[in-house]
């Protein structure tokens, strides 16, 4: 197959969350842009469930001849380090494409909430051991393990409270039920604008420019701690490279679109546009990362 006679037909983007979250958001965004480059339907498949692993699946044992497109997120890199039972194998069954964003998560507290600071949270957290509760959308999911990062980090022990999504999650810690939520800066975002929450720090190397006021948990008093959700696409290994590069070319040239970054800078993300051996570097080292972690942790979700 070659890249000039590629695509000849619509491809289908399996997106591996359901409609409605960050990662579909993404892919929607994207979508319409990357169909009119590549003169043929980009069709959205939400296939949500297992953190990804359910859409991983169904990709992993598709044709690999370039129609069938993967759109994964961070778990694409934990999912392998937290359970023993995978139905595939990351690194053999999947080709990077290019690495799309990254959005960091965001320490968010109820307004009122005396944590004002990672010093005041790290204090707290230390004189009261598991007496501290955080939030999360659910075992394995970004904030339960940007938590997770945090204790490891500085000496801590919280307790997780999991919930079946960020939505629940959210709406507790507005509540004042759970003190502590490490939320994916795109849907704490709205709610930190209108007051309903009071941002602490951004889990990012950077300070967000959503965001300039707020400080980064590692200028904060943990020094090094980086937490991302990332969305990155991905094709069954095996897909001709000239595909690969066909597409991940694409890729990079929409997300230079102007109405394309301004659409995903809304939602706190980083966009990049990487290689597919950049993204295959950078999904090397999140898996490193998470294994060492749960190794150093005994994390296990199975």
């Amino acid at each position: 197959m070659q890249a000039q006679v590629w695509p000849a037909k619509p491809i289908r983007l399996v997106v591996t969350y359901p409609p409605g979250g960050t990662v579909d958001a993404v892919a929607r965004i994207v979508a319409p842009k990357l169909s009119a480059r590549l003169g043929k339907p980009v069709v959205i498949d939400n296939r949500g469930g297992a953190g990804g692993a359910i859409g991983g699946d169904l990709v992993a044992k598709s044709p690999a001849d370039g129609y069938t497109v993967m759109l994964d997120a961070s778990n694409h890199a934990q999912n392998p380090a937290l359970r023993s039972k995978m139905p595939f194998d990351t690194l053999r069954d999947f080709a990077p494409v290019s690495l799309l964003v990254k959005v960091p998560n965001i320490l968010v507290v109820h307004p009122d909430a005396s944590i004002r600071s990672v010093k005041d949270l790290i204090a707290q957290a230390k004189a009261r051991p598991g007496e501290v509760n955080y939030a999360s959308s659910g075992n394995g999911s970004s904030p339960h393990l940007a938590a997770e990062l945090f204790d490891s980090m500085a000496k801590t022990r919280m307790t997780h409270v999991a919930y079946k999504g960020g939505g629940p999650a959210l709406t507790d810690v507005m509540a004042g039920q759970v003190p502590v939520f490490f939320a994916s800066l795109g849907s704490g975002l709205p709610y930190i604008k209108s007051g309903k929450l009071r941002a602490v720090a951004v889990a990012g190397k950077t300070r967000s420019p959503v965001l300039p006021e707020v400080p980064t948990i590692a200028e904060s008093g943990l020094p090094g701690y980086e937490m991302y959700e990332w969305n990155a696409v991905f094709v069954p290994a095996g897909t001709p490279a000239a595909v690969i590069d066909r597409l991940s070319k694409e890729i990079a040239a929409t997300l230079k679109d102007a109405e394309v970054r301004t659409r995903l800078e809304v939602l706190g993300a980083e966009v990049i546009g990487s290689s597919p051996a950049e993204l295959d570097t950078f999904r090397r080292a999140e898996l490193a990362k998470w294994i060492r972690l749960a190794k150093d942790n005994k994390l296990q979700l199975d």
